[in-house]
């Protein structure tokens, strides 16, 4: 917008040795931005990176050996470097904000187990973070909580939330460095066998992987060991006095699950992360999630009442749930088998959504309209996260990455959360020689490709261009769909939410060249309109818009 601006200048002149000022005016045609419109964030069409806090990128070598944790592992199932260092550094570079993320999801980095383990799948460390060995500590591998704070404030400062990955159904494994638990806390066996509720809840998820007996309302003492361990790092009364503050407040039995939610939900106390991934969920009973969400809460509105200055808005803590083969076609129901469980009903906002790489290979059109219908009836006021990748399922969509843009458009268009899988820009390789059940997924990042590689920078460019566009949209996905065109495939998102509204036009499969979109009924003649894809200003003319370009995508948003 360009605005006329009016200057009154004073400049001094001399008549002789006498000094005269003389006014003089001088207009000046001055761009004036126009104000952005300020895009609220939406858990339900987030756009989420989860990454292996071991696997992305090692920011302090100095960090990457302790507990002496030298043993040699099998292929991928030792620590690697990656750790909170290097999330932050990411953060700070842009690198999830050019790929249109405003959430992060990386796995867990308390304490894990000290020593390595083998069960069947070759020698293998805590590197993923699900084996921990004490929950109010930071595992040295990853960093520090100093260094935990800062990714949090620095991710705050772009505008980006953190989910913190958390682990309430098991111990890690027993090594020689690692005693098991007291049986007070923890069962070690019988094995899951997921055939009923019982059996799938009051058992191990693997054998050697302690599960903490969650339904016990029970009292326990806590370990020698971990008390031990306290009192050699000097920290024993402060870690007591809290957790007599944490019992006295609440009025809870000191539980072995009480004990745990306490030690998770410091993380919201002390640094205001913004939401947990949970793990496990279905392996847990129910109600031990109403207990975690409740004081989750708890812990986030008191950071907020202490930060007023730093909260970013008004969103309520976020859970989304593992529930290990939950399907958006359940509704908000998963089947045991003798028992169904609405687990949105115990604290959860979303849960995992472990359909759509089945659904991927369907035409858009029918991929979208689905979700639509179901995020508007049986789910509506909840949501899913959709994934096509993800750390430990062995079957993804495009395993060999051959259709890099078609999962692209399929993950980051369809309606709901998009959970990217770090590496799913780059077509990162997930089938690597020598490894064993899930390692393959699990390699290190592949920056060197992305630096190099032409095709690889093509492909990151175009999730790049759909995730910021997804970012800026919350109509992607949690608004509406409408098909508007079957030929040229068109379609329209619409979101409204008190005074905000959002609109977007897109368009899949389009011919090379000179192409019509069809947008009557949605956008009226004269409606000027940007593809963000083409990075080309149309207006919208008996009711379509005109592109000539060699791209089969349109992103089309209203010029402000």
């Amino acid at each position: 917008m360009k605005k006329l601006l009016v200057v009154l200048s004073v400049l001094p002149i001399f008549i002789g040795c006498k000094r005269v000022e003389k006014k003089q005016e001088i207009t000046q045609v001055v761009e004036e931005e126009t104000p952005k419109k300020e895009v609220p964030f939406v858990w339900e069409g987030a756009n989420i990176y989860f990454l292996l806090t071991d696997r992305f990128n090692n920011g302090n070598p100095n960090n990457d050996v302790n507990f002496n944790r030298t043993e040699e592992t099998a292929v991928l199932r030792g620590f690697e470097g990656g750790d909170i260092q290097g999330i932050t550094q990411k953060i700070e570079e842009g690198y999830f904000t050019d790929l249109g993320i405003n959430a992060i999801w990386f796995t867990p980095v308390v304490e894990q187990i000290h020593g390595a383990t083998d069960e069947g799948t070759g020698k293998t460390y805590g590197y993923h973070g699900y084996w921990a060995k004490d929950w109010t500590a930071i595992d040295p591998n990853f960093g520090t909580k100093k260094d935990l704070e800062k990714l949090v404030k620095t991710a705050h400062s772009k505008g980006i939330r953190i989910l913190l990955d958390v682990v309430l159904n098991h111990t890690g494994p027993v090594t020689e460095k690692d005693p098991v638990w007291p049986d007070d806390w923890v069962r070690t066996g019988p094995k899951c066998e997921f055939s009923t509720y019982e059996n799938t809840t009051a058992c191990t998820l693997v054998d050697n992987l302690p599960d903490i007996l969650t339904e016990s309302n029970e009292p326990v003492e806590l370990p020698d060991a971990l008390l031990a361990k306290w009192k050699e790092e000097g920290r024993l009364s402060k870690e007591l006095d809290e957790l007599q503050l944490f019992f006295d407040r609440t009025g809870y039995p000191r539980a072995p699950r009480y004990y745990i939610i306490k030690w998770l939900t410091d993380y919201i106390n002390d640094l205001g992360v913004d939401g947990f991934r949970v793990d496990t969920v279905k392996h847990v009973n129910e109600n031990a999630w109403s207990d975690l969400h409740k004081e989750a809460n708890y812990a986030f509105d008191m950071w907020k009442k202490k930060h007023q200055d730093k909260i970013l808005d008004d969103n309520p803590f976020y859970m989304v749930g593992e529930v290990y083969n939950y399907g958006i076609s359940g509704g908000r129901e998963f089947d045991f088998g003798d028992k169904k469980v609405d687990f949105f009903d115990y604290g959860f906002k979303s849960l995992i959504n472990f359909e759509l790489k089945h659904d991927a290979g369907s035409p858009y059109e029918t991929i979208f309209k689905k979700y639509n219908k179901l995020l508007n009836t049986k789910l509506k006021g909840k949501s899913v996260l959709n994934y096509l990748t993800s750390h430990d399922d062995g079957a993804p969509y495009d395993k060999d990455r051959t259709k890099p843009y078609r999962a692209a458009n399929v993950l980051l268009l369809t309606p709901g959360a998009s959970q990217v899988y770090y590496g799913d820009e780059t077509s990162r390789d997930l089938t690597i020689e020598g490894t064993v059940g899930d390692a393959t997924l699990r390699s290190f990042m592949n920056w060197e490709e992305l630096d190099s590689l032409p095709e690889t920078q093509k492909i990151h460019k175009h999730w790049q261009k759909l995730g910021s566009f997804r970012a800026n949209h919350p109509a992607i996905g949690a608004g509406k769909h409408k098909r508007l065109s079957k030929s040229p495939y068109v379609f329209s998102r619409t979101y409204v939410n008190g005074d905000f509204r959002d609109k977007v036009v897109v368009g899949l499969e389009l011919p090379k060249g000179k192409k019509s979109l069809r947008v009557k009924g949605f956008f009226g003649d004269g409606t000027k309109l940007y593809d963000t894809y083409s990075e080309t200003e149309v207006t919208v003319t008996n009711g379509k818009v005109v592109l000539d370009n060699d791209f089969d995508i349109a992103l089309l948003e209203l010029v402000e």
